[in-house]
């Protein structure tokens, strides 16, 4: 079977060289940032395609690869592809579900620490020569840690359950939204309590975003949500960019309704030099913690993401399902 990869050889040679399925393949290798027609004259007989996760996948380029059988993201995210589109022409979709939880749930309890601890600020000031200025204002105002923080995850998929066991280990109190209540079991084994949204934003001293992109999620963090929260809470984003109205935290974070925040995805992305989060940092260069969408860019997570890529792709080649399909074929 053939597979137009739009992601780094070097990537498949560090974490797949071994699988059997793979010996069986032909992998075509394309620069993902290179346009539709490249795609199509490295691949277009491919009858799967493997994607990064920020790369799209139009209906256009679907309809000129006739053998295309499986779409597959390398990581959790899928809002790039067409999945209707998909779905009409009987590909499979899938993602990687799980395969970097425990990796983004480390950049998340990161970022937060990150935030209450003030480490932008503290770094400041000591590589400006201000250090003994900057431990008179702790001890004046002695910043929480998250031992004693009130934590609410918007969303409670593997990410979000891996970021609240982490939590457990610290002390954090954990909130939790989701649009379809966890069971009475799976919030004992979490040490998590269910609020509505609007209850978690006004409880919490750290909002977690842990939610897919899609029309139902789409800013869901707007001026509304961020109005009730705490002037003194942070909000800390490891999904993805669109979850958040950029103009509404920027206006939030210049009012002083929130204390700050700590971003590892944009909306777009590749962000620039002129997005607004980025030139909120430049204002506010201690409340803005921005990354460049590194949370699932770990070893453990790549091998375990090969892993799966390989196992659907065997699957669709013995004529069976895979199992992480997101298009409902």
């Amino acid at each position: 079977m053939k597979v137009l990869v739009l992601a780094p050889k070097a990537r498949y040679d560090a974490y797949s060289a071994d699988n059997p399925t793979r010996a069986k393949c032909e992998l075509v290798f394309c620069d993902r940032e290179a346009d539709e027609k490249t795609f199509l004259a490295a691949g277009a007989d491919a009858s799967a395609l493997f994607v990064t996760p920020v790369t799209e996948v139009s209906e256009s380029l679907m309809a000129q690869m006739p053998n295309l059988k499986l779409i597959h993201s390398e990581g959790v995210g899928f809002d790039r592809i067409d999945l209707a589109a998909a779905r009409a022409r009987g590909i499979y979709v899938c993602n990687n579900a799980g395969c970097n939880e425990k990796a983004v749930a480390e950049m998340s309890v990161m970022m937060m620490s990150m935030l209450v601890h003030r480490i932008l600020w503290g770094d400041r000031m000591v590589r400006t020569g201000h250090q003994d200025e900057a431990v008179h204002e702790l001890e004046v105002k002695i910043p929480k840690d998250l031992a004693n923080c009130t934590v609410g995850l918007v969303g409670f998929g593997h990410i979000a359950k891996a970021t609240a066991r982490l939590l457990n280990v610290y002390g954090s109190k954990v909130l939790y939204w989701t649009r379809h209540r966890a069971s009475p079991e799976v919030e004992e084994a979490y040490h998590a309590e269910y609020r509505s949204l609007t209850d978690l934003a006004q409880q919490c001293d750290i909002v977690s975003l842990h939610l897919p992109a899609n029309p139902e999620t789409r800013h869901i963090v707007d001026a509304a949500f961020l109005a009730h929260m705490k002037p003194e809470a942070y909000l800390v984003n490891t999904g993805r960019g669109a979850l958040i109205d950029d103009e509404a935290l920027c206006a939030a974070i210049r009012a002083g309704t929130i204390a700050g925040a700590a971003v590892d995805c944009y909306e777009p992305e590749p962000a620039t030099a002129d997005h607004p989060l980025v030139r909120l940092a430049q204002e506010y260069p201690d409340k803005l913690v921005l990354c460049p969408h590194q949370g699932g860019i770990a070893q453990s997570a790549f091998h375990h993401a090969h892993e799966m890529l390989f196992s659907d792709l065997q699957k669709v080649m013995d004529g069976e399902k895979p199992d992480h399909i997101v298009n409902g074929l």
